[in-house]
């Protein structure tokens, strides 16, 4: 994805515990990972969402709605 090589990805490591100091660096990723975590679960949600409702834009276009409008007319 970032193509980092080893030594891109050590160079890394060395300023973030400059940085970041040994004590505060395990709190810091761990910080990461949850974000990251959140972040790809909230994705994945939207994603579900959007695959389950499908919208037909024609109508929404011509009857100038907006999406969640037409999907609540819909399910009535």
């Amino acid at each position: 994805m970032f193509n980092i090589g080893m030594s891109e990805l050590i160079l890394i490591l060395v300023i973030a515990l400059i940085v970041f100091g040994p004590g505060k660096l395990p709190e810091v990723s761990k910080a990461l990972g949850k974000s990251l975590q959140e972040f790809r679960k909230a994705s994945s949600e939207v994603t579900e969402d959007v695959k389950k409702q499908p919208v037909d834009v024609e109508k929404v276009v011509e009857q100038k709605e907006t999406p969640s409008e037409t999907i609540s007319k819909d399910k009535q």
